[in-house]
């Protein structure tokens, strides 16, 4: 069957008619809903195939109320987020969140970190995944304007805030580090945090006081403002150095803060690992790129993503998959972090080695 309609698109009429059926039965058939008989359904999808018939979206959005697309979002500035990194949290992160959204039909969309005037004013979602939120975010108060559902990756930290999310084990991850720091011989770390109200700066924090007491360390916390990126932990690693010259290891949690530690120490004289060693968190380009390359942790990223995705498509109304976990948050096995042992920290190294043997120690649960 072909059509000697010219260029004209073929419409919903073009295809009842080719289909010796009613506009109301292809759209009913098109769309997914209303009782039509399969074989019908069949036929009618067949017809509008050849004709190359294609839906209008808007008017099917105005239909069933369904964008068929939800957005990743982060208030996480530019400064931290991109740069060498290449976004690379936020890419991670978006790559497995999009092929678990693209199973169900849903489209992934990416929105630029949200700020007053954003286009998650404006863009067509039907929910969103909100990334390590802040307790004041302003991703989530836009998205609570629009009365859009959304999920976080990271445990939101608001009062008051029951949203579903994924745990990202912010205080085990800490204690990965810091544990590893003592293993290798640390007595005076101190630790530098984004100076925001993440829950991985919050956790950070209590990990820290935790081993600081438990190890009898003089405490040492320096929050950094995330809007200055690198070169804020450059200045900040600088006024440590210069405030507590006994400083013999850092954790730091924001890997663009660890890359300008890394600068403040080599202009500082102090040799890394061995006068100074260097952790941080997120196991992703710069951690891996940086001279020498950081200690970092590998936070399963891709199964956390993916876990997201379910929790807010099943808050839309979609069946999660069968063994999918279910409730409010989700905090699997699989997603423990892992620390990843490389040369700034690992005493052991030999010289111009650029990553140290693999320990494959996991985060418990917390």
């Amino acid at each position: 069957m072909t059509t000697s309609r010219g260029a004209r698109r073929p419409t919903i009429a073009d295809v009842a008619e080719a289909a010796s059926v009613s506009r109301t039965t292809v759209s009913h058939a098109l769309n997914g809903i209303g009782k039509v008989d399969p074989r019908t359904r069949e036929r009618i999808k067949a017809v509008a195939a050849e004709l190359g018939y294609r839906p209008n979206l808007r008017a099917q959005r105005l239909r069933r109320g369904e964008a068929r697309a939800i957005a990743l979002v982060s208030s996480m500035p530019f400064a931290v987020a991109g740069g060498p990194s290449r976004l690379g949290f936020y890419m991670e992160v978006a790559a497995a969140a999009a092929e678990r959204a693209l199973v169900h039909d849903y489209a992934l969309v990416l929105i630029p970190p949200v700020q007053s005037g954003s286009a998650l004013y404006s863009v067509d979602i039907d929910g969103a995944i909100v990334v390590e939120p802040e307790a004041d975010d302003a991703a989530v108060a836009q998205l609570r304007e629009r009365g859009l559902p959304y999920v976080t990756l990271g445990r939101p930290t608001a009062a008051g805030d029951d949203a579903p999310y994924v745990d990202l084990h912010g205080g085990p991850v800490a204690e990965l580090l810091l544990d590893h720091l003592h293993a290798q011989g640390a007595r005076c770390p101190a630790l530098m945090v984004g100076a925001g109200t993440r829950h991985s700066s919050l956790d950070a924090r209590a990990a820290y006081e935790r081993a600081a007491r438990a190890h009898g360390w003089t405490p040492i916390v320096a929050a950094v403002p995330e809007d200055g990126g690198e070169q804020a932990g450059h200045d900040r690693c600088a006024e440590l150095l210069a405030e507590h010259p006994r400083i013999d290891a850092l954790c730091v949690l924001v890997d663009a803060f660890a890359v300008g530690a890394v600068r403040a120490l080599r202009e500082a004289g102090r040799r890394i690992p061995d006068d100074v060693m260097v952790v941080t968190r997120y196991d992703g380009l710069r951690a891996r790129t940086c001279e020498p390359p950081l200690t970092a942790v590998d936070l399963r990223l891709d199964r956390a993503a993916g876990d997201a995705v379910e929790l807010l498509l099943t808050r839309l109304g979609t069946p999660p998959p069968a063994g999918a976990a279910t409730g409010t948050h989700r905090d699997t096995s699989a997603s423990v972090p892992r620390l990843v042992p490389r040369a700034s920290s690992w005493r052991g190294a030999q010289p111009g080695a650029t990553t140290a043997p693999e320990q494959g120690a996991t985060a418990g649960q917390g």
